[in-house]
């Protein structure tokens, strides 16, 4: 190890760094100050700026820091004339174009060629002539471009093709006339795009939402988790008085490195929507009025008291914080009540006995940078975790083998080994056959399983080779993972799914994980929010029914907590249906919507997680507490708190908790110390092979922006391409008959339809109508998997 180092000085300081490190990288580490522009530790070497420049003995000139390696014996000044003269020159030049516009550009008082300009500009520019001007471009709702700003530094070229793998953004011209922008008109859309608001040094790009609304200095900062997905990305939110004005990335290298998702950054649009609630309500004679937070606890705690627990039921967003979680069960488990579930877009629950602990990757998330092999069973990361997509990518730049078995082709940003597509029947011969394949190589097939890897056989060479290639890579690779993703888990064979992904990840040695929907699943799951067990996997000591089963039959009586009826069960009939007929409903909301109005009996008014202290589990089991950073709407109040309050009315002994800290400490050491595994008992197991022979088959995805009520509700991610996908049909243009590509349709389940925007998707298979999950468009439809016909609207 020491031959790699190598020994030079920088301004008098002896230091050592291995061979081929860049001066700027190893200055950075000795806290040694050199101005730039284009350079970023997580973006390749331009050096276009020049703005690095240090003088290096012996060098007939200066050097760019950024693109200079270091040497042994080299001898660096970076405050010497010749470095100062250079810098300063460089900074002249940079100012010849830019604009004196710092009092009405959005970036005045964070802008890096401000601060630069203060140390290394003159007071008085020796420039006459007539600057530049460069036309804007609309390039979505997202990104305000001010592009005569513009000093061509390219990270948001190298961004878009290095990290986000979309080339949305490029440079064109020459010199002064270089022009940075799209290529031909079209929105800047990519899950990533709004990084590069952060990273250009100047006011040429900036956040669309929160331009002109106050000025950097105002913000308050604060560190909190995003709370969209099981990635928990870490960031800094921006407050003015005490409202939230915009998200930024804030630096975790185990979790979202410097990069954030446009969901985790734009969200916060959704807190000012016009349904959000402010004030307790309840329903008198069918008719709302507003009510003390007295009044209205006092008539849920009535009517979940005077209800008979065995015919009440809980039913919880998988994106409530982990106090939420461990409050709700144990309030509703000391009434007696074990209904009690969180999963609320499932269908199967026939194996819910082999299910781990809680969902988790099996890994942690920085591990995923390391695979040599992934197969994705229902997953589409860059709708699901778009940070988790991050990771696949560096993985499969680096040449690891990633496939998936799906509804439709993935367009995913970096080569794939192998596809295998189709409808639920589909799939799971699909991945049954690269069991089979494992079979063929020697390993030792169980009898659960021999039903449907016989049923998988084929002669098409194509799926053949595909499945070779799958079993191939799992078994070569030295970090393979099996990833089951919230497709999967929302498929109505989600068991035998995970009896064969579990099987062929414990024959290659794979890792088997699960990327479930929610921003807590792996809370919920530790706080017993599921009916069959309670705290950290204990048994419950009540009997309890899945969502479904709770649907099906019916309550008297519900309590919803984060929750749009009509947006997010996988079978909104059965469900909407229940909830009116129930005699009481409490709903625990930060929104409610004509939906939940009309269903519902008492409104509590909650705050949302930018407004409330408390924990998230992610999909690493990786435990993130934040506190509030903003301040909640009239009377919301933080969602544990309510819940303490019902638990003190219920007479449920135990919950005078004076924080929330309190009530996580309080559940941490409940928790078993014992490791647990992902792998699958077989004997636990539940296989059959699926029927859905049919002409067109309906089949749901996660949707980008259809994840949960806040992100629902915010109005410039759902402008975007991605967003308005919620309402749409995607059919290969084969199986769309005479329908004509943008026509709205009426699409038909038995007895049930839906009207949605038809779109021709060669991606998508041949028999198989894919929508979005998330969409209140779909509230009047059968669950995914079975057949469906399409109708002129």
């Amino acid at each position: 190890m020491s031959q790699d180092l190598v020994t030079f000085e920088i301004d008098g300081q002896t230091l050592q760094a291995p061979k081929g490190t860049m001066l700027i990288d190893v200055a950075d580490d000795a806290n040694i100050h050199v101005p730039r522009f284009c350079y970023h530790k997580k973006l390749s070497v331009a050096a276009n700026c020049r703005m690095c420049l240090v003088e290096v003995e012996k060098a007939p000139k200066p050097l760019p820091a950024c693109a200079t390696p270091v040497m042994e014996g080299m001898k660096v000044h970076t405050r010497s004339p010749l470095a100062l003269a250079a810098q300063k020159g460089t900074m002249e030049f940079l100012l010849i174009n830019h604009p004196l516009d710092c009092p009405i550009c959005d970036q005045g008082g964070e802008c890096e060629l401000q601060d630069v300009a203060m140390g290394y500009g003159e007071s008085v520019s020796r420039y006459a002539e007539a600057k530049r001007v460069v036309n804007d471009r609309d390039i979505g709702p997202l990104i305000e471009t001010e592009m005569t700003r513009c000093i061509h530094c390219t990270r948001c070229v190298r961004f878009a093709e290095e990290i986000a793998g979309v080339r949305e953004l490029g440079a064109t011209g020459r010199g002064e006339y270089v022009r940075i922008g799209t290529y031909v008109e079209h929105t800047v859309s990519h899950e990533l795009s709004g990084n590069v608001i952060d990273l250009c040094p100047v006011g040429a790009l900036t956040a669309k939402p929160s331009r002109y609304r106050a000025r950097a200095w105002e913000y308050r900062e604060a560190p909190s988790v995003a709370a969209h997905d099981g990635v928990g990305s870490n960031v800094f939110v921006h407050t003015y008085n005490g409202r939230v004005m915009r998200v930024v990335p804030r630096e975790n290298e185990a979790v979202n490195e410097t990069w954030i998702s446009d969901r985790d950054r734009f969200s916060y649009a959704g807190l000012s929507a016009g349904d959000r609630l402010t004030r307790p309500r309840i329903k008198v004679d069918g008719e709302w009025q507003d009510a003390s937070w007295e009044e209205a606890l006092a008539k849920a705690a009535d009517g979940l008291r005077m209800a008979d627990p065995a015919r009440t039921g809980a039913l919880l967003s998988p994106s409530l914080t982990l106090e939420e979680f461990y409050l709700a069960q144990k309030v509703l488990r000391g009434l007696g009540v074990g209904d009690i579930d969180h999963r609320l877009g499932q269908l199967d629950f026939r194996d819910e006995a082999a299910a781990p602990l809680f969902p988790w990757l099996g890994s942690a998330i920085e591990d995923l940078d390391r695979a040599d092999a992934v197969l994705l069973v229902g997953c589409n990361p860059r709708r699901e975790a778009p940070m988790l997509a991050h990771r696949l990518r560096k993985a499969g730049l680096k040449g690891a083998r990633i496939s998936a078995v799906h509804t439709h082709w993935l367009d995913l940003t970096y080569p794939t080994d192998a596809q295998l597509l189709g409808d639920v029947r589909s799939q799971v011969l699909g991945l049954a056959g690269v069991a089979a394949r494992l079979a063929e190589n020697g390993k030792k097939l169980p009898k659960l399983l021999s039903d449907v890897v016989a049923a998988a056989f084929t002669e098409d060479e194509a799926t053949l080779e595909a499945q070779r290639r799958i079993a191939t890579a799992l078994s070569e690779g030295h970090q393979s993972h099996v990833l089951l993703g919230a497709d999967a888990i929302a498929s109505p064979a989600f068991s035998t799914l995970r009896a064969l992904a579990g099987w062929i990840a414990r024959q290659t040695g794979a890792r088997l994980g699960y990327l479930a929907p929610g921003a807590n699943a792996a809370g919920a799951w530790l706080a017993g929010c599921v009916p069959t067990r309670s705290v950290g996997g204990a048994a419950t000591g009540l009997s309890g029914s899945d969502v479904r089963n709770m649907l099906a039959q019916g309550r008297d009586a519900f309590v919803l907590a984060g929750i749009d009826p009509d947006c997010d069960f996988a079978d909104p009939v059965p469900a909407l249906r229940a909830l009116r007929e129930a005699r009481l409903v409490v709903a625990l909301t930060a929104f409610a919507n004509p939906v939940l109005e009309e269903i519902a009996d008492v409104l509590l008014p909650v705050a949302t997680a930018f407004e409330t202290s408390g924990t998230l589990v992610n999909a690493e089991g990786r435990w993130q507490s934040f506190r509030a950073v903003a301040t909640a709407p009239a009377e919301a109040r933080p969602g544990w708190k309510v819940w303490r309050v019902l638990g003190n009315l219920l007479d449920v002994r135990g919950v005078g908790y004076l924080d929330s800290r309190a009530v996580r400490d309080e559940m941490k050491a409940q928790l078993p110390e014992a490791a647990f595994s992902t792998q699958v008992d077989l004997r636990l197991a539940q296989v059959e092979i699926p029927d859905t022979a049919s002409a067109l088959v309906r089949m749901q995805v996660q949707g980008l922006y259809s994840c949960d009520p806040l992100v629902r509700r915010a109005a410039p991610l759902q402008v975007l391409p991605e967003g308005r996908r919620a309402d749409t049909v995607r059919i290969h243009p084969q199986s769309a008959g005479s329908h004509a590509d943008g026509t709205r349709v009426r699409l038909r389940q038995g007895r049930r339809d839906a009207e949605l925007t038809l779109v021709h998707d060669e991606t998508v298979p041949v028999g198989v109508a894919v929508t979005v999950a998330g969409s209140a468009a779909l509230a009047d439809l059968d669950v995914p998997g079975t057949p469906v016909t399409l109708a002129r609207a």
